[in-house]
């Protein structure tokens, strides 16, 4: 209960600062009296992350790093969200009630405020939700939520990019549909679901509904890879966890350069920026082909060696599996081109390479780095998709701009 009526005057205090914030022109001062109200709940009422993270946020806009809208709204989004947390279960439901607490949290701002400020809300909420699924098991994550949802919300301030209200709002409903019926195929759990919505969103925002498709088309090859022989490998212990489905963990590491990809190209409109998108898809799709087929390929070789190991050996390729990652950088390559989004067969010829030379590097990282305990397979993955993506760049660059 004393968490609770803290958590209450944490509340007031957060309306206090929006309702005067326009008026305290000095910004060191607003952050000095809210951190002193801060200490003062915690004193009180013990709430100790609550005022880490109060404290923070109050420190970084006092010395000028964030503006007013993204500290008030960070401050409204991190209570309001808490508040939900108090009563709820760790289920989609409750995720539902946290994005409309703290989506209130955003518009309530933005009124009072004067300040149209969509994408910024969105994504300040999409990173909300993000960081309460991945964060939720650990007592002292308030003050990473909140220098998260405000680093978030300041980023995409800082790009200036401007949407029309019909594109966010159709963005947000298909990118949520995607990471849904994810979920509800068992493809994705709860992290996946709302990281796939993530960038799902970026896509379409920043780059188009093409894009998108693309992407699709790799959620596509992947779910059915998983499931290919699913209960084979249950028995022989390489299965994907959680009966297939993937957490934020994957979707990132496969598609987090991608749609960084597509930002770049949203903010700068280089044709560049499309063969590094399309070669880091081609890598995510070869690369899951491969481990999800070519694991019921037979015993596989150590690329370092080519000494058999054992199934499931990071690092261990098959000929099935090689073939099959040749052919799911083609299908997305060949995907990308039949949407005009690369508009020669060379790049076609590009693409399909950079998917088949980053499913290697992974198993190179994966024989050498991971198997050290250096990096997890997450980090193995990520690189792969960085170097696919700057192959396909460079290849790119040399032959044909």
């Amino acid at each position: 209960m004393a968490r609770q009526k803290g958590l209450g005057y944490a509340a007031a205090l957060t309306g206090a600062v929006i309702l005067v914030g326009p008026y305290v022109t000095a910004a060191w001062l607003l952050g000095l009296i809210v951190i002193l109200f801060s200490l003062l709940l915690f004193r009180f009422f013990r709430t100790k992350y609550l005022t880490y993270a109060f404290c923070a946020l109050a420190a970084l806009y006092g010395v000028g790093l964030l503006p007013l809208f993204v500290f008030s709204t960070s401050l409204a989004m991190l209570v309001l969200g808490e508040l939900v947390f108090q009563t709820g279960a760790d289920d989609l439901n409750t995720y539902i009630y946290y994005i409309i607490s703290t989506a209130w949290a955003g518009v309530l701002v933005m009124a009072y405020l004067n300040k149209l400020e969509i994408l910024t809300v969105i994504f300040g909420i999409i990173g909300a939700v993000l960081l309460k699924i991945i964060l939720l098991k650990y007592e002292d994550s308030l003050m990473i939520e909140g220098i998260g949802i405000a680093m978030t919300m300041w980023l995409i301030q800082e790009l200036n990019y401007q949407a029309t209200m019909q594109l966010v709002v159709a963005a947000v409903i298909v990118g949520f549909t995607f990471g849904y019926f994810a979920y509800r195929s068992k493809t994705a759990d709860l992290s996946g679901l709302f990281s796939a919505a993530l960038v799902g969103i970026i896509l379409l925002i920043f780059a188009g509904p093409l894009w998108f498709l693309i992407m699709l088309a790799f959620f596509i090859l992947g779910s059915a890879a998983t499931k290919y022989k699913y209960e084979y490998k249950k028995r022989i212990g390489v299965e994907q966890g959680q009966s297939g489905a993937r957490g934020y963990r994957n979707v990132f590491a496969n598609g987090i350069v991608a749609a960084a990809a597509a930002v770049l190209f949203g903010v700068f409109q280089h044709p560049v920026f499309i063969v590094m998108y399309v070669g880091c898809v081609a890598t995510a799709a070869a690369d899951t082909l491969a481990s999800e087929i070519g694991v019921t390929g037979g015993v596989p070789y150590l690329i370092t060696t080519l000494k058999k190991v054992p199934i499931g050996t990071n690092g261990g390729v098959t000929l099935t599996g090689e073939s099959v990652a040749l052919l799911g950088g083609f299908l997305i390559s060949l995907t990308a081109h039949f949407l005009n989004l690369i508009n020669n067969p060379e790049m076609v010829v590009i693409c399909t390479i950079a998917g088949f030379v980053g499913t290697n590097l992974d198993s190179l990282v994966g024989a050498t780095l991971e198997n050290k305990g250096f990096l997890g397979n997450a980090g193995t993955n990520l690189l792969a998709t960085i170097g696919g993506g700057l192959f396909a760049v460079a290849i790119y660059l040399v032959f044909l701009h």
